[in-house]
């Protein structure tokens, strides 16, 4: 307590509460910020880098400067009166404010009147109207001794002395009192003396006259919102510390702040709510800070009812939170609490109002279910958000069993195993078609034309942010956060963007980019620099915030991102797209960049083990969410292979090479089905993928099996494969002869095999060098084209632009 109160207050003037805060204040923070512990008062040093001012740039001045120009009004005043422009400071006299000083008389405590009379009011009265003589004659006067002190100025905020023994207050507080007195002759001396403000100067904040107990919160407040990074102006902080002390509030939770003040004294409570609580504490409430379970945002159970349900919820969500990984993983868990709550609404139109889980069955669920289907009859909710919410449901009413929750003496005690979610209860969500959220070139050559009109509506930095996105395909939260030593090089020398993905916990990720990206970085990297010359990289944010943000370590926020795209985006000229039809404004999102990188790849025949890798996704199931098969390409190849395919007995099936009608493309997309070497036709395969071939995936003996010219180096492979076996087989001595027999490849399957691949190979030489070119270039694309549906490697190929007006 002493580096707070300076002695003048022990540990028992405050409560328990107050004592264990000082404890929490930092004794290197409370100096920094300057505070004085015996006067009470912030002494806030022009160069703190978070609570500091600008002096005003005339020399010897020590007021706050205003503006860009840093000058202070009583300076811009003087300039103007001696005929001085802004850019003729060096010639002004420094003149103005500076801090009272002691009177010149060694020795004298008292304040002296101005700098030009620096004689207190004692000791200028005896110059000039006893003695009468100057003042370097005064001081050496064998009659001038120091006087005692006059006391401090009454008024409890106010930091001077007494002008005088026989007065109260200060000089400056004199006249404030002798106006208030005659607007209001009947004022209460003493509430004025408790209320009223003290002198104010350029970096003091005075928390005199506040209780002990509030200096603490106030001193904790600030502590915690400079460990944030919040910058607070010493201006605001001495308003809220007047008004509190106008208020006469004991704590900041009863006082009334004005609009400008509400943001700060609002963190101040939270800081100071979080000092005191711990997740002990919070789980036991029905709204959870989140910050105290190392989440951002809160966690709201006040929508159900039921007391029992609402506990359960609560331990999923404990259980839960740990386990979740990501930035917005408390919006995420409160969906699930959200469809927690639809039940808790659906159990409360039941007499007992749902509050006894033991009287709960079946007949509960199925009225909950229908109260949904109704629900998205009516159009209140859709088919995918219903699907979610029976899904949510059933993993939770799932957790309450595993975890024992429905046990003799745990919140749903009694609860009967029919009240759950079935698999049939969950709705099958809407099959999405194609991914089609790519946009299209000529739209990306569009947008990009209009970059210079987004930086003029918002800034560099999100211009910067929207052209990364374009370039790299990452996600908007990976480009927002990523770091200011984010260029690197290969061995090769080419260049690699370095980003982390916080969605898979995956850092340090290494994407390869283009030189122009990498120019566009290294120009950013400079600007930054620039603005946060002494920021370490290592902290340092390629695109910084500006707000709160007085070092640079924290990046631009997505939501502003998106908020200032979506804003440029809806201010463009119509969007044509290459027919002249207009293109959609509303698809041209963040997000929209990440599937145009992909779809981009796709379409250059990038394999997708490598969209992959460039995608940084863990499956290829979730690549191939992003992108389609150009409709284009595939007609064209599937028209040029359709002239080579042949039955199971070597026959073409189609003997004109004219292209396939709209319907035929129809056919084959949704009446095959790919197997080894070919497509089957066979309905009930096709109708289980490929997966319940009724003859055992005898391919080379069915009628329902073709096979074309791209399918040639698989029955190659599949042919040296067959003979392989067999050699192996007749050399094993450890089978049974019936095994062995069953076992070996038929003859008959190898000759069919060997008759497929030489009709084949026959078709293509009877055609003509350009000829077989199509058909090889065909080939290809449809070959690749199959190796992104079922995964199969490839080798790689030098990667596409997204923007192709962009040079490297």
């Amino acid at each position: 307590m002493v580096y707070v109160f300076g002695g003048r207050a022990s540990a028992e003037d405050v409560d328990a509460e107050a004592r264990q805060l000082a404890r929490l204040l930092d004794q290197d923070f409370l100096a920094g910020a300057g505070w004085d512990p015996v006067l009470q008062i912030l002494e806030v040093p022009p160069g703190h880098r978070l609570l500091g001012w600008q002096p005003c740039r005339v020399a010897g001045c020590m007021s706050r400067g205003d503006g860009p120009e840093q000058v202070c009004l009583g300076c811009r005043l003087r300039l103007a009166a001696n005929g001085l422009g802004l850019d003729e400071l060096d010639l002004m006299p420094a003149r103005g404010w500076q801090r009272p000083e002691q009177c010149q008389v060694p020795g004298c405590p008292r304040t002296w009147r101005t700098p030009q009379l620096p004689l207190c009011r004692a000791h200028l009265h005896q110059q000039r109207e006893v003695l009468r003589i100057g003042l370097a004659e005064f001081l050496a006067h064998p009659d001038v001794r120091p006087l005692p002190p006059c006391g401090p100025c009454q008024v409890a905020a106010c930091v001077r002395d007494r002008d005088g023994t026989s007065g109260d207050y200060c000089g400056a507080h004199v006249d404030r009192w002798a106006k208030a007195r005659k607007a209001d002759p009947g004022l209460d001396e003493q509430r004025w003396r408790a209320t009223t403000a003290p002198i104010g100067r350029p970096g003091l904040v005075s928390l005199r006259g506040l209780p002990l107990g509030l200096v603490i919160e106030v001193l904790f407040g600030l502590q915690q919102r400079c460990a944030t990074e919040r910058r607070t102006p010493h201006k605001l902080l001495r308003t809220i510390c007047d008004d509190m002390r106008r208020q006469q509030v004991t704590t900041i939770a009863e006082f009334t702040p004005g609009n400008v003040q509400r943001s700060i004294v609002t963190s101040f409570l939270l800081h100071l709510r979080r000092a005191s609580a711990t997740t002990e504490t919070e789980k036991d409430k029905d709204s959870w800070d989140l910050a105290l379970f190392g989440r951002g945002g809160r966690m709201s159970f006040t929508a159900i009812s039921q007391g029992w349900l609402r506990e359960t919820a609560k331990r999923w969500v404990l259980e839960e939170l740990p386990r979740r990984r990501g930035r917005r993983v408390g919006g995420t868990v409160q969906a699930y609490v959200n469809s927690v709550a639809r039940l808790s609404e659906s159990l409360r139109a039941r007499p007992d109002g749902g509050q006894v889980p033991a009287a709960l069955g079946r007949a509960d669920v199925e009225n909950f279910l229908n109260r949904l289907a109704f629900q998205q009859s009516a159009g209140q909710i859709s088919l995918r958000l219903r699907e979610r919410i029976c899904r949510d449901l059933r993993q939770v009413l799932e957790h309450v069993r595993a975890a024992g929750l429905t046990r003799h003496g745990q919140p749903a005690a009694g609860l009967s195993d029919d009240f759950a979610l079935l698999a049939g209860d969950v709705p099958h969500p809407p099959q999405p078609g194609e991914p089609s959220r790519d946009l299209p070139a000529e739209i990306i050559g569009q947008l990009c034309g209009h970059l210079d009109e987004l930086e003029a509506i918002s800034s560099r930095r999100m211009r910067v942010a929207v052209e990364l996105l374009i370039d790299t395909g990452r996600r908007p939260e990976e480009i927002c956060a990523i770091g200011f030593d984010c260029l690197d090089r290969d061995s090769d020398g080419a260049p690699v963007l370095v980003y982390d993905n916080h969605k898979a916990a995956r850092l340090g990720r290494r994407l390869p980019v283009s030189e122009s990206t990498a120019q566009l970085v290294a120009d950013q990297q400079a600007w930054t620099r620039a603005r946060f010359p002494q920021t370490p990289a290592a902290g340092l944010k390629l695109l910084p915030t500006v707000f709160a943000n007085p070092d640079g370590r924290k990046g631009i926020r997505t939501e502003s991102l998106s908020e200032r795209h979506r804003t440029w985006a809806d201010a463009l000229p119509p969007l044509l797209r290459a027919d002249g039809s207009e293109y959609d404004k509303a698809k041209i999102t963040l997000y929209a960049y990440r599937h145009t990188y992909a779809q981009r790849h796709a379409d250059a025949g990038v394999p997708v083990d490598v969209l992959r890798e460039l995608m940084d996704h863990r499956l290829l199931d979730a690549t191939r969410q992003y992108y389609r098969v150009g409709e284009t390409r595939r007609r064209q190849a599937v028209d040029r292979v359709a002239v080579m395919q042949f039955d199971r007995h070597g026959n073409r099936t189609w003997q004109q090479a004219r292209a396939l009608l709209d319907s035929e493309h129809v056919r084959r997309a949704v009446g095959e089905v790919a197997v080894p070497f070919g497509v089957c036709a066979e309905p009930s395969n096709v109708k289980a993928g490929g997966q319940a071939c009724p003859f055992r995936f005898r391919c080379a003996g069915c009628d329902h099996f073709r096979t074309d010219a791209s399918y040639l180096p698989d029955l190659q492979a599949y042919l040296d494969d067959l003979l392989r076996s067999k050699e192996r087989l007749l050399a094993a001595t450890e089978l049974d002869d019936w095994a062995r027999a069953d076992a070996l490849p038929s003859e008959e399957e190898i000759t069919r095999i060997r008759q497929l691949i030489t009709r084949i190979k026959a078709g293509l030489g009877e055609l003509t060098p350009a000829e077989r070119d199509q058909i090889d270039q065909a080939a290809a694309v449809v070959r690749r084209h199959r190796a992104v549906m079922l995964g199969m490697p490839r080798i790689r190929q030098i990667l596409p632009s997204v923007r192709a007006e962009r040079t490297a």
